[in-house]
């Protein structure tokens, strides 16, 4: 993209390897961190003066410390119209993505790097083939590139978000009270969200529980996955689900400081469907292509864990967390079928054991081959 746009954006959450990422690809640009204080002044007390001197290949990264910054860019930008010219990264992807659309509309490629996916450490050094382990490790480039137990790395991080990241939102005045609500939204991974429930539980109101999710979903920290309401005549759910995008900070956020004890903890479950969808976003997100994911679910509980519709056709996607093929699995794609009217459908099961087996029209896939 990068020779077809002026600038292109990379944002993501906070140590997913952005700015790795960027010097490797871009590795004769010139590179500012406004994160340095010396350069964050220069950019907020003479904008123009610092557009003026780095306008040519450079990367700047954590651009949304100076949003005056971007009219600037705008305008080198439309005089000179240089592909590729500026290479902007940011973790706080809540003031990043505002200023982009404001400064940027349609003279930027935006990219969301995600922490790794498992399809990228497969194969590799980094490959972890134990289930549990791979769920409390988590995805985090820097838990494996500096080989540091997850439960000291994830207490870290998130202090380093809550204090650099969340501390400068105008709608969070009390941080104890932000971090309680991520704790639970952590214990809701993979339910359907319950603002009001959310909202008596931490004692706020319901637009504050609103605008923290919005907070955690700009940063890339959890994902609100849709629901999918088209051309049905039942009375279907149609609030969200929350997903995090990493069973690694999930696993931190509950207090589970080893991988056994993973075990028979009654979070195994959700864990492992929060790890299936995350891997989904990856993927699209990797491939550069809109998250076209929803969930389906009824008034009476009927429920797909995850559909993508691919223009007239849908892939149906059941989540099971057990090691054994079971013929339950099955149900409720038996009873979908009977109520959806698009005939071109494709079920599938991702289950948390090793085997691929092909049925009539029901593909299953153990969890290191899902996307295979």
């Amino acid at each position: 993209m990068s020779t077809h746009f002026p600038v292109i954006s990379l944002v993501g959450p906070r140590q997913s390897g952005k700015t790795t990422l960027v010097k490797k690809i871009f590795q004769d640009y010139q590179y500012i961190n406004l994160e340095n204080t010396q350069n964050r002044r220069y950019a907020l007390e003479d904008p123009q003066g610092f557009i003026k001197q780095y306008h040519q290949r450079v990367i700047i990264d954590e651009a949304q410390y100076v949003p005056e910054l971007f009219s600037y860019i705008q305008e080198n930008v439309d005089e000179n119209r240089v592909n590729g010219n500026f290479v902007l990264t940011g973790s706080q992807n809540f003031l990043m993505s505002q200023n982009i659309s404001q400064s940027l509309a349609g003279r930027t490629a935006v990219f969301t790097l995600h922490p790794f996916s498992y399809q990228e450490i497969k194969d590799t050094d980094y490959q972890v083939d134990e289930l549990d382990e791979l769920l409390f490790k988590g995805f985090y480039p820097g838990v494996y590139n500096e080989n540091l137990n997850p439960g000291y790395w994830y207490p870290s991080y998130l202090s380093t978000y809550l204090e650099r990241d969340v501390r400068n939102i105008k709608n969070v005045t009390s941080l104890s009270d932000f971090q309680r609500f991520l704790r639970i939204c952590a214990s809701r991974t993979g339910q359907v969200v319950n603002f009001s429930s959310l909202a008596v539980e931490i004692g706020v109101s319901h637009p504050t529980v609103k605008a923290w999710l919005s907070v955690l979903e700009s940063s890339h920290v959890i994902y609100l996955l849709p629901p999918y309401y088209k051309n049905y005549n039942k009375r279907l759910v149609k609030s969200p689900k929350l997903y995090f995008l990493d069973t690694g900070l999930v696993c931190s956020l509950l207090g589970i400081n080893d991988k056994n004890q993973l075990n028979n903890h009654f979070m195994k479950g959700p864990l492992f469907e929060t790890f299936v969808i995350s891997e989904l976003i990856k993927d699209r997100a990797n491939r550069f292509q809109p998250v076209n994911l929803y969930y389906w679910r009824d008034n009476v509980g009927n429920e797909i864990d995850c559909i993508q519709e691919e223009g007239n056709s849908l892939k149906i996607i059941e989540i099971k967390s057990g090691a054994t093929i079971n013929q339950a699995y099955f149900k409720v794609f038996r009873y979908f079928d009977k109520i959806d009217v698009m005939p071109d459908k494709n079920y599938n099961v991702i289950y948390g054991g090793d085997h691929i087996q092909s049925r009539t029209n029901i593909t299953i896939r153990g969890w290191k081959n899902m996307l295979d």
